[in-house]
């Protein structure tokens, strides 16, 4: 197993390239910008899935599936929508390959698309193409859709999880007979993924509503989550968007309404993607490795044999799988690693970097005593334990590690709000503390790309629990009635 040796303090970005790679998340592949991401990081990403999927189906949502491939065509139709993705944009342009005089293989130059076809960015696009056939009457909607699939913005800059060119995500489409339904639609679906990344990732969010300048492209209204990280900046965890009517207008999805006039139809998009790994990540890991939320652990407690004979091993097997039994019974996902080509003090650094929230290790003395011992890793504090306790002492502790993790992430995160009055304090809390900075902004775009050129920092939302209270923009003096908040971000 290779040894971390960077730590936060030293170089935060490296501590977090090491660690994925170190912890078995993810790696770079033969494809610039894009990652593998492996068994152990994948079994996190399907638990965040099953629980965002049980979410998003018990809110009337369904799953379909709808093409890679989108006519470029389809992109002209909504302009605001084609200059956000423009640059990113991957295009196939042939459908074949040919051997040359030489062996090699090269592109088929007679094999040219009439179309060229774009590798989906999002799906707004090619599911509004759709709609139009899907929707006649006030009888068809709402139309409630979520699609799982993967995605490619073409990015220059890529670290793995935060900004890949391939990434894995999902999108809610929408369609709704009134403004009022759909917007109610794009704000449920922020509090659905303000309760996912709260209550199952131990990660505290803020809800708001983006500027306008940070809106998705095509959107009226953009609703964010916002998270802080360890390293005082903040990361954009998911969105949701209310859509107007532009994409019903651009594809021309009408319906007869009970009055029986043809109108457009109102719609919403929504998503997160394999971004919430880098940010359970960066949330709450430490120098010696992952510490995971037990709610999305691939498995929440391993158990290490200590041995010196196949004798002693055999007995504590025995054990062992009395105790695997009982804990999976209480609906407790465990490891027994009874691996003898690897020594316990090795498992124990592999499930500590790993971030298993709780290690039992049983040895021949335990058993005599009728006793183990469990290592906490949010903490890292030993017990010992009656064996006959385990599966009570186990519940009530995976619990407790769920709940300090947020009250700790919380904790930091409300240390690093910061209210300032002048652009100079907002400079300085920026260098020295980082975190989010609660400012008065006048509203305009000149002004909030001003600060973001001499600051780095942008608006990260308009908090909806913002309160009305009458002072002067931070940067030009102009006069503001509430402040937002701002933050570098990922």
């Amino acid at each position: 197993m290779s040894k971390r040796l960077t730590t936060r303090e030293d170089d935060y970005s490296k501590w977090y390239n090491e660690l994925v790679v170190n912890a078995d998340l993810a790696e770079n592949s033969g494809v610039r910008g894009c990652m593998v991401i492996k068994p152990y990081g994948y079994a996190i990403w399907e638990k965040m899935q099953a629980e965002l999927d049980r979410m998003f189906k018990e809110t009337g949502h369904e799953n379909a599936y709808f093409p890679l491939f989108i006519p470029k065509s389809y992109f002209s139709k909504e302009a605001s929508h084609v200059d956000g993705f423009a640059k990113e944009c991957a295009v196939v342009t042939h459908y074949r390959l040919k051997n040359d005089k030489n062996g090699k293989v090269v592109v088929d130059e007679t094999a040219k698309l009439e179309e060229e076809l774009i590798v989906r960015p999002t799906s707004e696009t090619i599911i509004w193409d759709t709609y139009r056939k899907w929707i006649e009457s006030y009888r068809d909607l709402p139309i409630l859709v979520n699609q799982w699939a993967n995605v490619v913005r073409w990015e220059m800059r890529t670290r793995l999880f935060l900004r890949t060119s391939e990434f894995l995500w999902q999108e809610g489409h929408t369609a709704h007979a009134t403004e009022e339904e759909a917007l109610q639609e794009s704000k449920l679906m922020q509090k659905v993924y303000a309760e996912f990344a709260e209550n199952f990732m131990a990660m505290p969010v803020i809800q708001g509503s983006k500027s306008e300048s940070e809106r998705f492209a095509g959107a009226l209204e953009t609703y964010t989550i916002e998270a802080l990280m360890q390293d005082g900046k903040a990361l954009q965890a998911g969105t949701s968007h209310f859509l107007g009517q532009n994409f019903a207008k651009a594809f021309d999805v009408k319906f007869t309404s009970k009055e029986g006039k043809r109108e457009f139809v109102w719609a919403t998009s929504w998503g997160v993607s394999t971004r919430l790994m880098g940010a359970l990540v960066m949330t709450h890991s430490d120098d010696k490795g992952l510490v995971l939320p037990p709610k999305l652990a691939p498995f929440q407690v391993v158990i290490v044999p200590i041995y010196r004979n196949d004798e002693q091993l055999d007995a504590i097997i025995e054990k062992a799988n009395e105790l695997v039994t009982n804990l999976k019974k209480a609906g407790v996902s465990v490891k027994f690693d009874k691996r003898t080509t690897h020594k316990p003090g090795w498992k124990f650094a592999e499930y500590e970097l790993k971030g298993v929230p709780l290690r039992i290790a049983i040895g021949p003395r335990d058993l005599e005593n009728g006793t183990l011992e469990i290592a906490r890793r949010d903490t890292l504090e030993k017990q010992t334990i009656s064996i006959d306790d385990t599966v009570s002492f186990v519940e009530k502790t995976l619990s407790e590690i769920q709940d300090n993790l947020f009250n700790k992430a919380m904790n930091y995160r409300n240390e690093h709000i910061t209210k300032v009055n002048s652009f100079d304090e907002f400079k300085k809390v920026l260098e020295s503390k980082g975190g989010f900075i609660s400012a008065h902004w006048d509203g305009t775009i000149e002004t909030e790309e001003k600060i973001k050129e001499l600051t780095k920092a942008t608006i990260r939302c308009i908090p909806n629990d913002a309160k009305n209270e009458d002072g002067k923009c931070v940067y030009s003096g102009a006069k503001s009635i509430k402040r937002v908040l701002f933050a570098k971000a990922y």
